[in-house]
């Protein structure tokens, strides 16, 4: 758990004890009203307290949210929703072009389409490797 989340649990527990305790036992209503007020500040403050550490918590809990990973990448950063509509928006229309593209295209000319069968071969093939071996020159030692 982070710092501040944390700190805030622990002050708002350690608040309310000290509160609970000073409220309950040191100034009930008929001994001191004063006592009894400052207790019950003290009680609640801490509940305040506790409450907000406990949010802080929860909101930086990772919820696996369905939906497509560049709206949600695994790096810890999240789109606000105005710019992962504005992405999702981009993506449908990038997908509804390229399927119109799909569709609109005419099809090849049959005369400019290549042969089925590749031309026969007109190179002659090459020489076998004794005969590259005993056309070059033997390497003089020194």
């Amino acid at each position: 758990m982070p710092l501040p989340q944390g700190i805030l649990l622990c002050l708002g527990i350690l608040l309310m004890i000290a509160g609970g305790g000073l409220a309950l036992c040191v100034g009930l209503p008929q001994f001191s009203a004063p006592l009894f007020g400052v207790g019950l500040f003290l009680g609640l403050g801490g509940l305040g307290m506790m409450c907000c550490g406990l949010c802080m918590a929860m909101k930086n809990l990772q919820v696996a949210v369905p939906g497509h990973s560049l709206l949600h990448p695994r790096t810890g950063t999240r789109f606000s929703p105005r710019q992962a509509l504005a992405i999702q928006r981009r993506l449908d229309r990038i997908r509804r072009e390229m399927s119109e593209e799909s569709v609109s295209r005419v099809p090849p000319d049959p005369d400019s389409s290549l042969p089925s069968t590749p031309p026969p071969w007109t190179m002659e093939p090459p020489p076998s490797y004794d005969t590259v071996m005993k056309s070059q020159q033997p390497v003089e030692q020194l």
